[in-house]
Formats: structure tokens, C-alpha cells, sequence
């Protein structure tokens, strides 16, 4: 089976699918002849998604659900599956960013980034798992983070959810193999999205810029999926540096201890003087 061929005619589920890595991972899976849902919170941002996909005909389903509501995430998931026939994949993807300075950081961020980052993530696993274990097959594919495998400075809010995020999917991959049912995280480094614009309230800052080493998105969902299929458990987009950076902070390697305190002092200086970390 090719990669292309591990996702013809799944039925696939991808929420924060309005934009970004979500939307460029549902355009992607359309091509490979995936059936897909696109899950957002705003009727009309799905909906417009949805319409720039609408090439791909009736394989374009949309769901509106609030990811941080378990209860809104039910019954979305379960409805799917149950429209469909079966739940083949889920792709939990919905997330904000949170590069702040610790001691500015409110107590309502930290609520809104683990609701957000890992509440989210829960709930969708939650309700997909009952679904994948009675067809004996399934898999899900959580987005985690770089921030979620190292610990870049002034993410520690982001990098918390991050953490957990891979901690959780590495673990169910293991307890779950046996099943039938696999489980990949994917740890993008800085993608070309609107992430960097958003604060963790939902505020959309148009004149903060998105870094220059961004990657693109579309390229992004491609690798993501030609490793998934290939049932890969962490997936680092672009494999470098952020492969390098992994093993060398897990390996205490002083060369990479140099890099992040480095980045630490670049990012404060760059924050007091222009107003942004990168």
C-alpha cells in the first residue's frame, strides 16, 4: 500500500479545519480520496472552508462543535461515525499558541491553552476510541508540537500542552497497538499559519509577523501524512532542525543547551525592542 493509497476512501475527521495546518491537512486527504469533516467553531468560517474545497464534491462534510465542550465533541464524532458508516481517522488539531512572558501570563491564559491544547485532544480521543475499538481498526493523529518534544523560552504555557500532548499520544500507542489502532503525534517547528497572530483569547493581531523560517503549510500536511501512513509514532515538520534540537536537549548536549539560551536572550531582546518574539 502506497501513502496515497492509506487514505483512499477513509472517513476522516480534522478539527480547527477553517485554516492553517487543519485546512491544508483536510485539502491534502481530498486529494488522496479521503472523505472528510471539516470540525470548526464558527458555522461560517467551516462553511466557507468547505466551499474552497467543494471540487472534491460530496467527500466535503462539514461539523461545527466548540473543542473545548466534551459534550459538543461527542456528539459531532459520534454523529460522523455514524453518518459514515465508521470513523477511520481523527485528526486532533485544533490549537492556539502562548509565546508570553511567564510572569505576564494570567491565570485565564493558562485555563484557555490546557482547554484549548489538551482538553481538546481528551475529548476527541475519548469519544473516537469506543468507535475504533468495535471496528478493530482506527487512527488518530493528535498535533502536538517542536514545543512539545523540547522547551523553546518564553513558551512555557504552550510547551506544558504541548508535552502533554505527546506524552498521552505516545502513550496510547503502545497500550493500544495490540488493538488494532494506532497513534502518531505531529511536532511542527514555526509553520506559515495564523497562529502567530492569535493571543490566547482568541485576538487576532494582523500586524505581528509570522517568522521568516516559517514553513509551508501545505508542504507541512504532506509529510505529516506520507509518515501516518507509513504509522509513525512522532513526526517532526520539517524533520530538521527539529529533529537535531530533540535529541541534542534530551541528550543534554551543550551545543544545543548553548542554542536555547541563546534563543532565550534573542527572543527577550527582541520582545522589548519591536513588541514581538520573532
Amino acid at each position: 500500500m502506497t501513502n496515497q493509497d492509506y487514505y483512499k476512501e477513509k472517513i476522516c475527521i480534522v478539527t480547527g479545519a477553517n485554516s492553517g495546518i487543519g485546512y491544508a491537512l483536510s485539502e491534502e486527504l481530498l486529494k488522496r480520496g479521503a472523505t472528510v469533516y471539516l470540525l470548526g467553531r464558527d458555522p461560517g468560517k467551516v462553511a466557507a472552508a468547505a466551499k474552497k474545497l467543494s471540487s472534491h464534491g460530496d467527500r466535503v462534510r462539514t461539523l461545527v462543535a466548540d473543542v473545548t465542550d466534551g459534550a459538543q465533541v461527542q456528539r459531532a464524532i459520534e454523529g460522523a461515525a455514524a453518518e459514515a458508516g465508521r470513523l477511520d481517522m481523527l485528526f486532533n488539531n485544533a490549537g492556539i499558541g502562548g509565546t508570553m512572558q511567564f510572569e505576564k501570563a494570567t491565570l485565564d491564559d493558562w485555563k484557555k491553552l490546557i482547554d484549548t491544547n489538551i482538553w481538546s485532544v481528551i475529548y476527541g480521543v475519548h469519544a473516537a476510541l469506543p468507535i475504533m475499538l468495535r471496528q478493530g481498526s482506527g487512527h488518530v493523529v493528535n498535533t502536538s508540537s517542536a514545543a512539545g518534544i523540547f522547551p523553546p523560552p518564553f513558551q512555557a504555557l504552550y510547551s506544558l500542552s504541548k508535552f502533554g500532548v505527546t506524552g498521552m499520544t505516545e502513550c496510547l500507542r503502545y497500550e493500544f497497538a495490540e488493538k488494532g489502532l494506532a497513534f502518531s503525534t505531529v511536532c511542527p517547528s514555526n509553520i506559515a499559519t495564523p497562529i502567530f497572530q492569535k493571543s490566547p483569547d482568541g485576538t487576532v493581531h494582523d500586524q505581528l509577523p509570522i517568522p521568516d523560517d516559517a514553513y509551508p503549510a501545505d508542504r507541512t500536511a504532506v509529510e505529516i501524512l506520507d509518515a501516518a501512513a507509513e504509522r509513525k509514532g512522532v513526526i517532526v515538520v520539517p524533520e530538521q532542525p527539529g529533529t537535531d534540537i530533540w535529541r541534542g536537549w534530551a541528550a543534554g548536549d551543550p551545543g544545543t543547551e548553548a542554542f536555547l539560551m541563546q534563543m532565550a536572550h534573542d527572543r527577550r531582546v527582541a520582545y522589548e525592542t519591536k513588541g514581538s518574539y520573532f
